[in-house]
């Protein structure tokens, strides 16, 4: 698959053009000397961590540009990128259909809210929903999917009239109150603010039996990560989601996939579901759904969508113009250049390839989200691998590692990759 090698760059790194290039993004054209880049470097990165909250730890990178599947630093270094900024570059870096279709809803219209009508709102809602499996084509516009999140389980208990959420032990949905609420990983609830979790029960991903256990009569939703991806990549067994669409039926429970990190295309088909044959009653999403632009989408079943009352849900921001043309944009590219099909094939190939590599014990997911096992700490291995010029992800299980790459990564990307990994593991 090779639809979008035209925007991008060579493979070589730290070129004297790059550091031009780099330091020409921050103002310091001046002098491109690589220790006045990386006294450059080291100041914007003390800048922002004397202005902003410590709410992050990051990776001393100071990233200025980017291209398809790869950055580059302020100090003209390239860096191959199969971590997408955490899931999100799904057509790659700048691709110049997104980038212009912004730029033009720039120069268009910024901003006016869903007090009125707007054409590019319009196409949006018909792209993506298209993209939605039958039955789920009314959507939501919102800005991130922790919100997406709220939304669908706000939405759930109004249809059902119920209050109870079960939801799995491994998943992570969002770090406002609402979405903490329901995410199950301990790292993220602190007794020091008090999460109204009174309503929720949690269960083992995979699990039937404490499934089926867990559902009765006051259950309004059936919420889970089709792939948990933040507690440790893993796909259920075969039969899993079968059974659980089985039981949120026979139970007046809706069944809610929150797709922010596997739908648009990343497991392979455009949302999840499609894969297993099951179709949820409700899809939440963000990451990848705009190519970069800050934009969540909740997928509605048209029944319970014709349940919603006119001020029951509102944003100021969510569909906005800006939004809306990357959502358009993202959705024409990812149809056009084979997307889906591409994830499926570079995520089986990069399976079959990781799974021959002494070291490594196992891979899970499916399509462009893999989780690596390793046979030791993966920490140095992934710092290993920046120093190589290659980014990944990390996972809460300490050996193992996700790749989380744009959707347009090529075989010859790809296998840059797997031969770095086997050179560090070996």
């Amino acid at each position: 698959m090779d639809a979008s090698a035209s925007h991008r760059p060579s493979s070589g790194r730290d070129s004297s053009q790059d550091r031009a290039r780099a330091s020409h993004a921050t103002g310091a054209s001046r002098d491109s000397r690589p220790e006045a880049l990386a006294a450059l470097a080291d100041e914007l990165m003390q800048r922002e961590d004397h202005w902003q909250l410590a709410t992050y730890s990051k990776i001393p990178l100071v990233l200025v540009e980017g291209r398809g599947c790869w950055v580059t630093d302020v100090q003209g270094r390239r860096f191959l990128d199969l971590y997408g900024g955490h899931c999100v570059a799904s057509v790659g870096h700048c691709h110049p259909r997104l980038v212009q279709a912004v730029q033009d809803q720039a120069a268009r219209l910024l901003f006016y809210s869903n007090a009125v009508y707007s054409d590019v709102r319009a196409e949006a809602a018909e792209k993506v929903a298209s993209l939605a499996p039958e039955g789920l084509r009314r959507v939501f516009f919102c800005n991130s999917g922790s919100e997406a999140n709220e939304t669908a389980l706000k939405i759930a208990r109004r249809h059902t009239g119920r209050r109870r959420i079960v939801a799995m032990r491994e998943g992570f949905h969002g770090r406002t109150l609402g979405s903490l609420a329901v995410t199950g990983l301990p790292g993220y609830l602190d007794p020091s603010w008090p999460v109204p979790t009174d309503d929720t029960t949690w269960v083992p991903y995979g699990d039937v039996e404490a499934l089926d256990a867990a559902l009765g009569d006051d259950v309004a939703a059936v919420l889970l990560e089709p792939i948990p991806s933040m507690g440790g990549v893993q796909v259920a067994a075969p039969g899993y989601f079968e059974r659980l669409r089985e039981s949120c039926g026979a139970r007046g429970a809706l069944l809610v996939f929150d797709e922010v990190q596997t739908g648009f295309g990343r497991t392979g088909t455009p949302f999840f579901g499609e894969g297993v044959g099951v179709v949820p009653d409700l899809i939440t999403a963000a990451k990848g759904a705009a190519g970069g632009v800050p934009a969540g989408v909740v997928f509605v079943r048209e029944d319970v969508a014709a349940g919603i009352g006119s001020g029951e849900q509102g944003t100021t921001f969510g569909g906005g113009p800006l939004a809306c043309a990357a959502l358009a944009a993202t959705a024409d590219i990812l149809r056009d250049e084979g997307l889906c099909a591409n994830a499926a094939a570079q995520g089986a190939w990069l399976t079959d390839e990781l799974l021959r590599v002494p070291g490594v014990r196992a891979v899970h997911g499916r399509g462009l989200l893999l989780g690596v096992d390793l046979d030791r700490d993966a920490k140095p291995v992934i710092a290993a691998l920046r120093e190589a010029g290659i980014l990944v992800g990390s996972s809460k299980p300490k050996a193992q590692m996700r790749l989380l790459p744009p959707l347009v990564l090529e075989r010859e990307e790809a296998g840059l990759f797997v031969d770095a990994l086997r050179a560090i593991l070996t």
